[in-house]
Protein backbone atom coordinates (compact mmCIF):
# COMPACT_ATOMS: atom_id res chain seq x y z
CA UNK A 1 0.00 0.00 0.00
CA UNK A 2 1.18 3.67 -0.62
CA UNK A 3 1.45 6.34 2.09
CA UNK A 4 -1.70 7.77 0.40
CA UNK A 5 -3.83 4.44 1.28
CA UNK A 6 -2.77 4.80 4.86
CA UNK A 7 -3.44 9.00 5.17
CA UNK A 8 -6.98 8.52 2.68
CA UNK A 9 -8.51 4.84 2.95
CA UNK A 10 -11.42 5.14 0.83
CA UNK A 11 -15.41 3.25 1.47
CA UNK A 12 -15.00 1.12 -1.23
CA UNK A 13 -18.50 0.01 -0.16
CA UNK A 14 -19.71 3.25 -0.60
CA UNK A 15 -18.16 4.30 -3.79
CA UNK A 16 -18.70 1.38 -5.81
CA UNK A 17 -22.30 1.51 -4.94
CA UNK A 18 -22.55 5.39 -5.76
CA UNK A 19 -21.04 4.13 -8.86
CA UNK A 20 -23.67 1.30 -9.81
CA UNK A 21 -26.44 4.09 -9.31
CA UNK A 22 -24.32 6.69 -11.14
CA UNK A 23 -24.16 3.35 -13.87
CA UNK A 24 -28.00 3.51 -13.62
CA UNK A 25 -28.10 7.23 -14.36
CA UNK A 26 -26.04 7.04 -17.15
CA UNK A 27 -27.92 4.52 -18.98
CA UNK A 28 -31.64 6.35 -18.00
CA UNK A 29 -30.16 9.22 -19.64
CA UNK A 30 -29.35 7.50 -22.72
CA UNK A 31 -32.74 6.12 -22.60
CA UNK A 32 -34.39 9.54 -21.98
CA UNK A 33 -32.02 11.10 -24.28
CA UNK A 34 -33.22 9.05 -27.20
CA UNK A 35 -37.13 9.31 -26.00
CA UNK A 36 -36.75 12.95 -26.28
CA UNK A 37 -34.63 13.43 -29.56
CA UNK A 38 -36.85 10.84 -31.64
CA UNK A 39 -40.41 11.53 -29.36
CA UNK A 40 -40.15 15.25 -28.99
CA UNK A 41 -37.99 17.01 -31.58
CA UNK A 42 -38.29 13.86 -34.77
CA UNK A 43 -34.49 13.52 -34.63
CA UNK A 44 -33.48 10.03 -35.66
CA UNK A 45 -30.46 8.96 -33.44
CA UNK A 46 -29.19 5.46 -32.97
CA UNK A 47 -31.66 4.05 -34.96
CA UNK A 48 -33.78 4.71 -38.52
CA UNK A 49 -36.59 6.49 -38.09
CA UNK A 50 -39.32 3.31 -38.29
CA UNK A 51 -37.78 1.93 -35.53
CA UNK A 52 -39.99 3.70 -32.81
CA UNK A 53 -39.57 6.44 -30.39
CA UNK A 54 -37.00 4.43 -28.29
CA UNK A 55 -34.84 3.25 -31.19
CA UNK A 56 -33.72 -0.41 -32.03
CA UNK A 57 -31.39 -2.55 -30.08
CA UNK A 58 -28.34 -0.33 -30.77
CA UNK A 59 -30.15 1.93 -27.90
CA UNK A 60 -30.22 -0.21 -25.46
CA UNK A 61 -26.69 -1.60 -26.36
CA UNK A 62 -25.37 2.45 -26.31
CA UNK A 63 -27.45 2.49 -22.70
CA UNK A 64 -25.43 -0.26 -21.71
CA UNK A 65 -22.33 1.05 -22.60
CA UNK A 66 -23.14 4.52 -20.96
CA UNK A 67 -23.68 2.12 -17.68
CA UNK A 68 -20.26 0.80 -17.95
CA UNK A 69 -18.78 4.15 -18.74
CA UNK A 70 -19.63 5.16 -15.11
CA UNK A 71 -18.39 1.58 -13.52
CA UNK A 72 -15.10 2.54 -15.56
CA UNK A 73 -15.32 6.04 -14.27
CA UNK A 74 -15.51 4.32 -10.50
CA UNK A 75 -13.02 2.38 -10.88
CA UNK A 76 -10.52 5.04 -12.35
CA UNK A 77 -12.21 6.99 -9.37
CA UNK A 78 -10.91 4.33 -6.63
CA UNK A 79 -7.62 4.06 -8.32
CA UNK A 80 -7.25 8.09 -8.09
CA UNK A 81 -8.42 8.14 -4.20
CA UNK A 82 -5.64 5.27 -3.52
CA UNK A 83 -2.81 6.64 -5.49
CA UNK A 84 -2.96 10.17 -6.67
CA UNK A 85 -2.64 13.21 -4.74
CA UNK A 86 -5.47 15.35 -5.92
CA UNK A 87 -7.35 12.93 -7.15
CA UNK A 88 -10.83 14.60 -7.99
CA UNK A 89 -9.13 16.84 -9.95
CA UNK A 90 -7.18 14.52 -12.25
CA UNK A 91 -10.34 12.91 -12.10
CA UNK A 92 -12.30 16.27 -13.52
CA UNK A 93 -9.61 16.50 -16.14
CA UNK A 94 -9.52 12.54 -17.47
CA UNK A 95 -13.66 12.55 -17.23
CA UNK A 96 -13.98 16.19 -19.31
CA UNK A 97 -11.37 15.22 -21.98
CA UNK A 98 -13.10 11.77 -22.35
CA UNK A 99 -16.58 13.52 -22.55
CA UNK A 100 -15.70 15.87 -25.19
CA UNK A 101 -14.12 13.05 -27.39
CA UNK A 102 -17.76 11.07 -26.74
CA UNK A 103 -18.97 14.84 -27.62
CA UNK A 104 -16.93 15.38 -31.04
CA UNK A 105 -17.46 11.76 -32.21
CA UNK A 106 -20.51 11.76 -33.73
CA UNK A 107 -19.63 14.86 -36.23
CA UNK A 108 -17.03 12.33 -37.87
CA UNK A 109 -19.69 10.45 -38.80
CA UNK A 110 -21.95 10.09 -42.18
CA UNK A 111 -25.31 10.90 -40.46
CA UNK A 112 -27.57 13.69 -40.98
CA UNK A 113 -26.46 17.37 -38.83
CA UNK A 114 -29.49 17.23 -36.71
CA UNK A 115 -28.95 13.21 -35.96
CA UNK A 116 -25.03 14.04 -35.11
CA UNK A 117 -26.52 17.33 -32.92
CA UNK A 118 -28.40 15.03 -31.19
CA UNK A 119 -26.42 12.35 -30.01
CA UNK A 120 -23.37 14.75 -28.96
CA UNK A 121 -26.42 16.47 -26.55
CA UNK A 122 -26.76 12.88 -25.20
CA UNK A 123 -23.19 12.09 -24.99
CA UNK A 124 -22.58 15.36 -23.18
CA UNK A 125 -25.39 14.55 -20.67
CA UNK A 126 -24.45 11.30 -20.19
CA UNK A 127 -20.43 12.53 -19.50
CA UNK A 128 -21.49 15.44 -17.44
CA UNK A 129 -24.06 13.16 -15.13
CA UNK A 130 -20.89 10.35 -14.87
CA UNK A 131 -18.32 13.07 -13.88
CA UNK A 132 -20.63 15.02 -11.39
CA UNK A 133 -22.25 11.91 -9.84
CA UNK A 134 -19.08 9.97 -9.02
CA UNK A 135 -16.75 12.83 -7.94
CA UNK A 136 -19.54 13.78 -5.54
CA UNK A 137 -19.36 10.48 -4.32
CA UNK A 138 -16.09 10.13 -4.08
CA UNK A 139 -16.08 13.06 -1.95
CA UNK A 140 -17.98 11.07 0.96
CA UNK A 141 -15.95 7.79 0.32
CA UNK A 142 -12.83 9.02 1.61
CA UNK A 143 -12.52 8.05 5.36
CA UNK A 144 -11.37 11.10 7.31
CA UNK A 145 -10.07 10.23 10.49
CA UNK A 146 -8.85 12.07 13.53
CA UNK A 147 -5.02 12.17 14.28
CA UNK A 148 -5.04 9.45 17.78
CA UNK A 149 -2.95 11.45 20.93
CA UNK A 150 0.73 11.67 20.53
CA UNK A 151 0.83 11.19 16.89
CA UNK A 152 2.16 14.14 14.84
CA UNK A 153 -0.15 16.62 12.78
CA UNK A 154 -0.33 16.16 8.76
CA UNK A 155 1.41 19.53 8.76
CA UNK A 156 4.87 17.91 10.35
CA UNK A 157 4.35 15.05 7.81
CA UNK A 158 4.73 17.09 5.10
CA UNK A 159 7.65 19.18 6.72
CA UNK A 160 5.58 22.22 6.07
CA UNK A 161 5.87 23.40 10.04
CA UNK A 162 7.96 20.61 12.18
CA UNK A 163 7.44 22.37 15.27
CA UNK A 164 3.88 23.02 14.95
CA UNK A 165 1.25 21.05 16.94
CA UNK A 166 -2.06 20.88 16.29
CA UNK A 167 -2.94 22.67 19.21
CA UNK A 168 -0.64 26.00 17.86
CA UNK A 169 -2.01 25.17 14.66
CA UNK A 170 -5.37 26.25 15.49
CA UNK A 171 -4.16 29.66 17.13
CA UNK A 172 -4.74 28.39 20.92
CA UNK A 173 -1.46 29.54 23.17
CA UNK A 174 1.33 26.48 24.33
CA UNK A 175 0.61 24.93 27.85
CA UNK A 176 3.52 26.00 30.09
Amino acid sequence: MSEFATERPVNAVRLWSGGLATAVVAALVVLVGTLIMRGVLGIPVLAPEEAGYLGDAGTAAYAFMAGVAALAATALMHLLLVAAPRARAFFGWIIGLITAIAVVTPFTQGAEPASQVGTAAINLVAGVAIATLVSSVARTAVVRREPRSGERPVLHQEGILPDVGRAEYRGEPRGL
